[in-house]
């Protein structure tokens, strides 16, 4: 497959489902989630928080927005920290999972510049895509410009030696055992400085 587009791998697993998106959190549900755990019924939970039953069952479904305070007053009577009622719980069906990769069964997504071989591919809805690149590009000049696109990435060089250049630092030489995180919004380009071309494993954030 070719494709001159360097950032066509990111789209496309974001395209695919790779990433999750977050959907905004239902702060009621999460309050009720957590005082249904516990078993406890509404007067029960009111009295623990030392809120009025009404008020907390305002807020489970959605009828008032709680005050700082009464957030605190939640979290304590929950026995949690106030940011726990706006985190979700992690999805028990996630835990576990696995993806191994033989040498040779990777498929390469070609560019001018890059030759990239996708890493566990098996896995959906990643929160990180890895993948193994040949770096083709010998020079900024074999880029039609900066490559920017969402999240963090990181870059770890596994053969020969490879020049970073970003938009807001000084060009970096990087050898063998070298690695960079950098916030992928940046512009950045890589390129090899070896006779052959350098081989680099990259993971970028997909959320």
């Amino acid at each position: 497959m070719t494709n001159d587009d360097p950032t066509a791998i990111i789209r496309i697993a974001r395209e695919n489902g790779e990433a999750e998106v977050a959907a905004p959190l239902d702060l009621g549900a999460r309050v009720r989630d957590l005082r249904k755990a516990k078993q406890w019924t509404l007067e029960q939970a009111a009295n623990q928080a030392g809120l009025a039953r009404s008020t907390l069952s305002k807020i489970e479904n959605g009828q008032m927005s709680p005050t700082y305070e009464a957030l605190k007053k939640l979290a304590v009577g929950l026995d949690i920290s106030v940011p726990q009622l706006f985190t979700a719980p992690s999805k028990g069906q996630i835990n576990g999972r696995l993806s191994v990769t033989k040498n040779d069964e990777t498929s390469v997504q070609m560019t001018t510049t890059y030759e990239h071989e996708l890493l566990a591919e098996s896995l959906t809805r990643k929160k990180m895509l890895p993948y193994r690149a040949r770096i083709r590009a010998r020079d900024m000049s074999d880029f039609d410009g900066w490559i920017r696109h969402d999240g963090e990435e990181f870059l770890y060089v596994l053969t020969g030696v490879v020049k970073l250049y970003t938009e807001f630092y000084e060009a970096i030489e990087l050898r063998r055992g070298d690695s960079a995180y950098y916030d992928a919004t940046m512009g950045h380009n890589v390129v090899s400085v070896s006779q052959d071309d350098a081989t680099i494993l990259w993971v970028t954030s997909l959320t």
